[in-house]
């Protein structure tokens, strides 16, 4: 037999398919099936016209193709499928081609290099090299090889549909014949008497029996088997299918029970007997399971049993055909085990999202700790949860709110990982660092056992900061029973989890202070020299004083401050060797100091402070000691708020604390407070330039229309509205440091 050209590829149906899928234009896509589903030539494309199609059959509709003659090719017919068909009908409409107009207006080498050029475009989609050297050959040859050994047709007829000049040209196609093949080929002629004598019909009426069909199927494949028992059930006849699928030589299986294929449980169990008896009650049945091959493996199969009868109708035994189904049950398994993945995943993005709705219901940080807590605990994903508040400077638990677990009860959980002593938290007990400052990252700690309010729990524990910005409030932690739990998707809700908690806790502080009436003002000193502004001042024995703090995001403010027994570039020079400080300038400088811009990055008192839904209201740095006043409302926590700055800052006191009634300016008191401080000028140049429009966007009025309405220059207007500006934001601001800067 000859060979194929050298260089040809040999396309597989998935290469084929991936070729197909690589067309971006259906021109492209209809070139590739002319070719590999019709066997046409490039030259017989180009002259290739929408009336060379014709249908030759209208139920179910076929059609042929009357290739046209090309050069020294004669005209031929060829058959086209009909998606074909329809792909190329869809072409020429969308073309608007008349019948008797060429599909493909373009030369042989074009269409070459269409080809060409989906095959390396499949070539890089599917990392396939290979694909990048085919040609409109190999779709040709490719059309042969499908329609001569996948579909077994007549050669002459694909030697006529494709156009190949002689049946050598078909033979590299062509495999060779199995040993099977062969032996099933000429046995009809082993039975008859004579050979081949016999009459014709003869002959034709045993060309094809029910034996040799069943023969076949079972040659075609390893996993089909058809053994034959006795009325015992003991192997009575064993063929090729059964050696090929179980691995048993006859000689080692006949006279063995059918109980030899099944697993050692399944004999156990009394499987084998009650599937025969089944059989025979029913007249057949079928099941399925683990069997066993020869060598101890097991592979997963379906059985049919049938009894057989004798002439007299009498029990004679068994037939079993047994099918290796491994391939679709792992497939199977592996679907359901996606299911159960997808099912897992989404049991625990629920959980999460019924912590993220149930926290704007909440009103209070004790409130916003128990409504999360019971929003995981529910829904079985987790058997129980608790946050836990610790007062970070002594290590002594404050407050725990549980659910699912009895608060006293989570001290035993891990008692063999540092346990507690009644006073230490479970998160110390679990190994979390509450004021670690690299953001929220989950500890887990698996093969935990424990007993849970009198239940026996076994699963895992897994801890993560409740914090907000440069604040940890605390430690969140669930338990769980799923041996695949806390993977790194969940580890990551439970760090969104707790950010959220973080943030709605800060809101509830804010929203406290905000809506009371009165307020406890704490007085707090700090001196630890891990805030910028009080090494600064122990190092340059300079004093600072804050006229403004502006919250630049969740981890920066932004300082307006005076400085005074220093100059701003000894200050700058520190700052440059300080991480927390992103940028600094001077805003102005007098004979009584300066007055800078610092936009301090990360952890600093005042961070903290409002973090905790403090108010900073006055912040003096000398001599490496910070004197803060900070409002906040009467129901806030106090010992939260000092543990939560003794924990970044550890040299931090609470100097002193009063109640007080919260300052409430009223409108009228505003307007007459602004009205003292304006000249009539001031406030009439105000006002026209407000009712004239010149705030507006866009300007109803420019400067000069408004000056020149008030009878005075532009500069003058200019002058008048910034010192009636400055009055404006000084009142509203309440800055009462603003005569010293004039």
């Amino acid at each position: 037999m000859g060979s194929e050209t050298t260089g040809a590829v040999a396309l597989s149906h998935e290469q084929y398919d991936a070729l197909l899928e690589a067309a971006e234009t259906y021109r492209e896509a209809l070139v590739v099936r002319l070719c590999g589903d019709v066997g046409l030539r490039p030259a017989e494309l180009v002259a290739l016209t929408v009336d060379d199609v014709e249908q030759v059959r209208i139920d179910p509709p076929r059609y042929l193709v009357r290739v046209p003659e090309t050069g020294t090719r004669e005209r031929r017919t060829a058959y086209l499928p009909s998606h074909v068909e329809r792909e190329l009908g869809r072409y020429a409409r969308c073309n608007d081609l008349s019948s008797d107009d060429r599909i493909f207006t373009v030369t042989p080498r074009r269409l070459q290099m269409l080809v060409s050029s989906v095959a390396e475009r499949a070539s890089d989609l599917f990392d396939e090299p290979e694909l990048s050297a085919v040609s409109t050959d190999d779709l040709r040859r490719y059309f042969a090889r499908r329609a001569l050994v996948d579909r077994d047709v007549n050669p002459r007829v694909v030697k006529a549909a494709g156009g190949w000049g002689s049946f050598e040209a078909l033979e590299p196609y062509l495999r060779e014949p199995t040993d099977a093949e062969l032996v099933d080929a000429f046995e009809a002629l082993e039975r008859e008497p004579g050979g081949a004598r016999g009459s014709p019909d003869e002959r034709a009426g045993s060309d094809v029996t029910d034996e040799s069909v069943v023969r076949l199927l079972l040659a075609a494949s390893d996993r089909y088997a058809l053994v034959r028992l006795d009325a015992d059930g003991y192997v009575d006849r064993w063929n090729r299918s059964a050696a090929a699928l179980f691995g048993y030589r006859a000689g080692e299986i006949v006279g063995t029970h059918v109980s030899a294929f099944y697993t050692d449980g399944a004999v156990d169990d009394g499987v084998p007997e009650r599937t025969l008896s089944t059989a025979l009650e029913e007249s057949g049945c079928e099941v399925d399971g683990w069997r066993v091959h020869e060598d101890g493996s097991r592979f997963r199969a379906t059985e049919v049993v049938s009894p057989l009868r004798d002439d007299r109708g009498r029990h004679a035994g068994f037939a079993v055909f047994v099918r290796d189904v491994s391939a679709h049950h792992e497939a199977l398994e592996a679907v359901r085990e996606r299911r159960d993945e997808l099912d897992r995943r989404d049991a625990v993005s629920r959980r999460h999202r019924a912590v993220a709705r149930a926290l704007p219901e909440s009103t209070d940080h004790e409130e916003i700790e128990a409504n999360a807590c019971a929003s995981l605990a529910d829904g079985g994903v987790y058997e129980f949860a608790w946050i836990e508040r610790a007062t970070f400077s002594d290590g002594r638990r404050e407050w725990r709110t549980a659910s699912g677990i009895a608060p006293d009860a989570v001290d035993g959980i891990a008692p063999d990982r540092g346990g507690t002593d009644g006073n230490g938290s479970a998160s110390d007990a679990l190994g979390i660092d509450p004021t670690a400052r690299e953001g929220a990252s989950v500890t887990v700690v698996r093969d935990v056992t424990a007993t849970v309010d009198d239940e026996f729990f076994e699963g895992a524990l897994a801890t993560v900061p409740v914090e907000h910005g440069e604040t940890v409030y605390g430690t969140l932690s669930v338990g769980t029973d799923r041996v695949d739990a806390f993977d790194e998707e969940e580890q990551r809700w439970l760090e969104t989890t707790a950010r959220a908690i973080g943030a709605a806790i800060a809101a509830a502080r804010r929203r406290t202070l905000l809506s009371s009436d009165r307020v406890v003002e704490l007085e707090i000193s700090c001196r630890d020299t891990g805030s910028f502004f009080v090494d600064a001042s122990r190092k340059l024995s300079c004093r600072f004083v804050l006229d403004s703090l502006v919250p630049v995001s969740e981890s920066s403010q932004l300082y307006f401050i005076r400085l005074e027994g220093a100059s701003p570039a000894a200050v700058f020079d520190l700052a440059d060797a300080q991480r927390g400080i992103d940028d600094c300038r001077v805003i102005e400088t007098d004979e009584r100091g300066s007055r800078l811009e610092v936009v301090v990055e990360g952890s600093s008192p005042t961070l903290l402070l409002t973090e905790y839904g403090a108010t900073v209201r006055e912040a003096t740095f000398e001599s490496g000691r910070a004197e803060i006043t900070a409002e906040c409302g009467v129901n806030a926590d106090l010992r939260t708020i000092v543990d939560g700055l003794r924990a970044v800052f550890p040299e931090t006191d609470l100097v002193g604390k009063r109640e007080t009634d919260r300052s409430v300016r009223t409108t009228p008191e505003f307007r007459d407070g602004l009205e003292d401080r304006l000249t009539d000028r001031q406030e009439a140049a105000l006002r026209a330039a407000y009712f004239g429009g010149y705030y507006d966007w866009p300007r109803e009025s420019t400067a000069e229309e408004v000056a020149d309405a008030m009878g005075i220059t532009s500069p003058t207007l200019h002058n008048h509205l910034r010192k009636a500006q400055h009055e404006l934001l000084r009142t509203f601001f309440g800055d009462s440091s603003a005569d010293d800067r004039r």
